[in-house]
């Protein structure tokens, strides 16, 4: 485990990952995963801003959760949406330039 993570379980008191609930242990598992490696690479970027999304997505559908706490997740929801937009804009603009040029070419 990266030294930073049994740092953050160490200040919560976290002994074990199996005290972490379902979406907590996922998190762990992907910042472990990003922070183990030596070179971050921009597959690894969309996968946890993704993953991030996901988890969000997922608080938002629950229905016990408080409506203030669902609204401060919004920002953290759109800096994640608008990293992702940002990575794959080159590759939208070139399947949008193709499909235009394959039109052109009928």
């Amino acid at each position: 485990m990266h030294p930073l993570l049994l740092k953050l379980f160490a200040k919560r008191g976290i002994e074990d990952i199996k005290q972490l609930d379902p979406e907590e242990r996922q998190d762990f598992e992907n910042w472990n995963k990003v922070l183990s490696k030596e070179e971050l690479t921009l597959e690894d970027i969309k996968l946890f801003c993704q993953s991030q999304i996901d988890v969000i997505e997922n608080k938002w559908k629950d229905l016990n959760l408080e409506d203030k706490k669902k609204m401060e997740m919004i920002a953290p929801h759109t800096v994640y949406k608008t990293i992702l937009q940002t990575i794959n804009a080159p590759k939208v603009v070139r399947e949008q330039l193709e499909k235009q040029l394959l039109e052109l070419t009928k």
